[in-house]
């Protein structure tokens, strides 16, 4: 097989040593076969399936270890619903170590789903079938909506079986991230008094991660600024596409910024702000509209856990922390303002653009309105319709509602001199036609179920292309079935 010789694996986090993780064998996948391979992820290591044999499925399922790898489960703790869980760490994710993509960019493999850790607690190890396609295909329609995430190599499946709420198969992901490390990543040294480990932690991802920063005067505290940025930057694309994480807890917030551990996640259909997707979290902590606020409480997790960094004076340390983590407010009103205009196709920045926007989203929330289709049929809204024919319209029970809003909306247009055909292909570049509800994903595993892996590979590659109108796929775009509201996702996820 003249497999490409970047398969090679290093692995850098395995040199700061056992403190920070336990060294595990993955536990054979039986009789694995491949059900997906992801075309763009393969192809930045000049990989395709026709490279995809019987030594290359056995790395990816955990049946034997690739050359130069170093498996290990990650350790790490965590607030799991606002309450401190003193250790946690990967419980069915084996870090295998890092591959290079043509262009010399290290990213770390890990196989999840591949058996038990030290950190599994009262689970077995193993990915279930239903779970790991839909973290396959979100991450990648993350990736295609211009988010940051992790990536998602392949799935491997089996005929074993494993039980959740049933009988299920298993499968194991393959997920790529250039660190999986997290929040929590930190938090599990500053609670076990561990500051060496916090050092050689923060010195790591300095050395390999974040290494603009190195010459700072106070590079740990430069380094959790900029999470403060990226995360109030991410959390506002989650907003302005309306996605829903479902499990914000610390430990699975990413160093990185980005989108990590795709569980019982959700798309908004009909606009929601108190949209719960995850039916585990019962008092709607990571309710859709309080994600944001969720995310600062995170960072101040964070930064607690990083005070030893940042001066040796414990007062000192609090100040700079706190003026770090009053940057993030800013941050994501300037990412959720800008994004927003652009949804709209608004060029200019004013004082009361929030009013615009507010009314707006009240009017669709009233009106249980498709949160993507509105944005996307908002783009062939003409300035000087003045109330008589709009596919935006169409989408509101109450036609008029719209209407009393769309005036002030035509009126800013025009004081703006916004051109009609300029406008809705800018607003066509920023609102996604095409979404991962739960209802697609859903039909691509009960076919996956029955050994039909072809919607997974069609939704992929649909998914890569969300702004692009792809008329085979119209379908896609239409409003969910009623049979959808019945789906229910969990932690079990």
């Amino acid at each position: 097989m003249n497999r490409p010789a970047l398969l090679h694996f290093e692995n850098r986090f395995y040199t700061l040593g056992e403190q920070f993780f336990s060294r595990v064998t993955p536990e054979p996948l039986p009789d694995p076969y491949l059900i997906s391979l992801n075309p763009a992820a393969a192809g930045m290591f000049g990989l395709d399936e026709t490279h995809f044999d019987a030594e290359l499925l056995d790395w990816m399922s955990g049946c034997q270890a690739p050359p130069g790898a170093e498996p290990l489960a990650m350790l790490y703790a965590g607030h799991q619903f606002g309450h401190f869980v003193p250790q946690l760490g990967d419980g069915r994710a084996i870090l295998l170590g890092e591959l290079q993509d043509r262009q010399g960019n290290a990213w770390e493999m890990q196989l999840k789903g591949a058996g038990m850790t030290p950190y599994s607690r009262s689970g077995d190890g193993r990915a279930v079938l239903r779970s790991t396609i839909r973290e396959y295909l979100c991450s990648e329609a993350m990736h295609g909506l211009g988010i940051p995430t992790t990536r998602a190599l392949c799935i491997t499946g089996s005929d074993e079986e494993v039980y959740r709420e049933q009988i299920e198969t298993a499968a194991v992901l393959v997920r790529m991230a250039p660190s999986h490390v997290r929040f929590g990543s930190f938090e599990v040294f500053y609670y076990r008094n561990q500051h060496d480990q916090l050092r050689r932690l923060a010195d790591h991802l300095l050395a390999h991660h974040f290494t603009h920063l190195r010459d700072e005067d106070r590079p740990c505290l430069a380094l959790f600024a900029e999470v403060v940025d990226s995360t109030a930057r991410l959390i506002a694309q989650w907003q302005l596409v309306g996605f829903s994480h479902g499990v914000m807890n610390t430990d699975n917030m990413s160093i990185l910024g980005l989108t990590l551990d795709y569980g019982p996640f959700g798309f908004l259909d009909a606009y929601d702000p108190d949209f719960i997707c995850n039916h585990s979290d019962h008092e709607g902590r990571y309710a859709f509209s309080r994600q944001p606020a969720i995310g600062r409480w995170n960072l101040t997790c964070l930064a607690q856990a990083m005070l030893p960094l940042f001066s040796d004076d414990p007062d000192a340390a609090v100040e700079m922390a706190q003026d770090a983590l009053d940057g993030y407010e800013a941050a994501f009103m300037q990412a959720y303002s800008d994004g927003m205009r652009a949804k709209l196709g608004l060029m200019e920045k004013r004082e009361d653009d929030h009013v615009l926007v507010t009314d707006l989203l009240q009017r669709m929330q009233a009106n249980q309105v498709d949160y993507t289709r509105f944005f996307r049929t908002l783009a062939c809204f003409k300035a000087d319709e003045n109330g008589k024919s709009s596919a935006a319209a169409d989408e509101f029970v109450d036609r008029q509602a719209f209407w009393q809003w769309a005036g002030d909306y035509a009126q800013r247009l025009k004081q703006e001199n916004s051109r009609d055909e300029e406008r809705a292909m800018a607003m066509r570049a920023i609102n996604p036609k095409y979404i991962l509800r739960n209802y697609l994903a859903q039909n691509a595993i009960e076919k996956a179920e029955q050994k039909d892996f072809s919607e997974i590979d069609q939704l992929l590659k649909l998914l890569s292309k969300p702004f692009d109108e792809q008329p085979q796929y119209e379908a896609y775009a239409a409003l969910p079935p009623d049979w959808a509201q019945g789906i229910s996702v969990s932690c079990s996820s």
